[in-house]
This record gives structure tokens, sequence and C-alpha cells, in this order.
């Protein structure tokens, strides 16, 4: 890693760490951006003059422009970048508890019980919220895919997809505690406490994601 004494010699590389600062979104996508940019800058700054040096570099960077002016344009493609990864966990990850549930009842059944009744009332609408938040995050990541090369994306549509993981992310957290009440009542409760705590960890990654998709969503943006 270079010291910020380096940085401010080298102006290509005090730019790229100036723009990388003020970005948000996914990593890898991240890096290859700067990345591309920053061979852009190379590439236009050994153009610009036979041996590169220090003013070569310099108007680089005032060609390509200022960090201000760039950082609009990458945020955009980062926040959609992380709106699909957003929409795609939630999708595949929040019909989890109702195979958990299904694992739960069909135990209780073979033991010749029944789960409480309150935990049934609330086992139905967090499995209609799953199904709701799955359905709505793969229109959402079908908008942000193909479509959105031939459509513009709606300016609010990394928000939709922000909230729409948060209330899995709720979902999943509501899934968790009932699970431990059922564990209580429940014949095989090392199975509820498994599936418990797998829809813990799946709670934390969605809810990670979710946050930072409500992160990028804030951010201004500039639509290509």
């Amino acid at each position: 890693m270079r010291t910020p004494e380096a940085l401010a010699d080298d102006p290509i590389e005090s730019h790229i760490a100036d723009l990388t600062a003020v970005l948000h979104g996914p990593a890898r996508i991240k890096d290859r951006m700067v990345d591309e940019l920053r061979d852009g800058l190379l590439d236009a700054a050994q153009g610009l003059s036979a041996e590169p040096g220090r003013d070569a570099a310099r108007q680089a960077v005032r060609q390509f422009g200022t960090v201000a002016e760039l950082a609009p344009g990458f945020q955009h493609e980062l926040t959609i970048a992380q709106a699909r990864h957003t929409a795609r966990t939630v999708m595949l990850i929040v019909p989890f508890p109702i195979l958990c549930w299904y694992l739960v009842e069909l135990s209780a059944r073979t033991a010749g019980h029944r789960l409480p009744d309150p935990v049934r009332a609330v086992v139905a609408p967090l499995g209609g919220t799953a199904v709701l938040t799955a359905l709505l995050a793969a229109v959402l990541l079908g908008v942000t895919g193909s479509l959105a090369r031939r459509l513009p994306t709606p300016r609010r549509l990394p928000l939709v997809v922000a909230w729409t993981g948060t209330a899995a992310a709720v979902a999943l957290a509501l899934s968790a505690l009932t699970l431990t009440v059922a564990s209580v009542a429940a014949v095989n409760w090392p199975l509820s406490v498994a599936v418990c705590v797998a829809t813990l960890a799946f709670h934390a990654r969605v809810a990670a994601s979710a946050r930072a998709c409500r992160q990028c969503a804030r951010l201004p943006v500039t639509s290509p």
C-alpha cells in the first residue's frame, strides 16, 4: 500500500484514491472500474508525452475530469450492481424459512404433535412476506438486467430493492424468533434450533446487503 506522501507525488494514483474514497458498492466491481480508469489515465499520459511524468499525469487527470465530475457516473453503475446483488440475495435466501417451517411441521406431525396455535398464526404472514419479497426481488432483478440495456432504470428502483431487502431481513429475524419459541414445544428441538441458527445467519447476510443498497441509493448518480 502506498503512503500518503507517495500518493501525493503521483497525480494519477492520488486521483484514483480520491475517487475510490467516495464510491460505494460491490468491492469487486468497484476495483474493476477504478483499475480500468487507472489504465486509461496511464495510456493518456503516455500519449501526451514520450517520457510521461507528473506534468503529463496531471494533464491526463484534467482531461478525464474531476472526482466530482466522474463520481456520479461511476456510482450509478455501482448502485445498479448493488441493487442486483441485493435482489439476487433476497430471491435465493428468503424462500429458506418456508422450507424450514415445512421441516419443523413435518417433524412434529411425524411424532404425533402439532406446533402451538400462536406459533402457527405467526408463520402464515411470515411465509406470505417471504413469497412476496422473493417474487418482487425476481422482478427487480429482471428490470435491472437485460431490460436495463433497452429501457432507462427508474431512479428510485435501487431504493425499492433496498427496502424489499429490509422487509425480507425483518421477516427472517421474526422467523428466527418464532423458531426459538417453537423449539420449546417441538419434539425435535435440535432441528428447530439448527434452522433457527441458519435463519439468523441468512438474516445477517440479507440485512447487510440491504443496508449497503440503501447507502448506495442515497448517493447522487448520473444516468448514462
